[in-house]
């Protein structure tokens, strides 16, 4: 019943990284999808991400706050199919491709730097809340 369970947790997020990424690319600005367009979709998946995985791992880990049930579903089915390290990737190689090593770069850099700013959140918002 486990494996099922992140399974449904695993389809819940491949769909809601398809609905966050669709809403914040229709925003960003170069969005139409042109070469060279800096993919803000998957940085703010990766960010959010993390804050959640780091809430949820301090909760549920740390804290033993939330029940070890929902750990399977949500930290490894739900966050593992909605953020989209492969993603990230392969939108870097992309714009190294197009030539736009900078934004490549600014894409891989700020997607871990944040990122890790992101889990540092969370784990100190779930230890406060704990």
């Amino acid at each position: 019943m486990p494996v099922v369970l992140v399974a449904i947790g695993g389809a819940f997020g491949a769909a809601a990284r398809y609905v966050v990424d669709g809403f914040v690319a229709a925003r960003a600005a170069g969005a139409s999808g042109a070469a060279g367009a800096f993919p803000w979709g998957t940085l703010v998946i990766n960010v959010s991400g993390s804050l959640v995985l780091g809430l949820l791992f301090a909760l549920a880990i740390e804290r033993d706050v939330l029940p070890s049930s929902i750990r399977g579903p949500l930290m490894i089915g739900f966050l593992g199919a909605y953020t989209t390290f492969s993603t990230l990737m392969l939108e870097s190689w992309r714009l190294f491709e197009d030539g736009a090593v900078a934004l490549a770069l600014a894409n891989i850099v700020g997607s871990s730097l944040v990122g890790i700013v992101a889990v540092l959140v969370g784990l100190t918002i779930g230890r406060a809340l704990a």
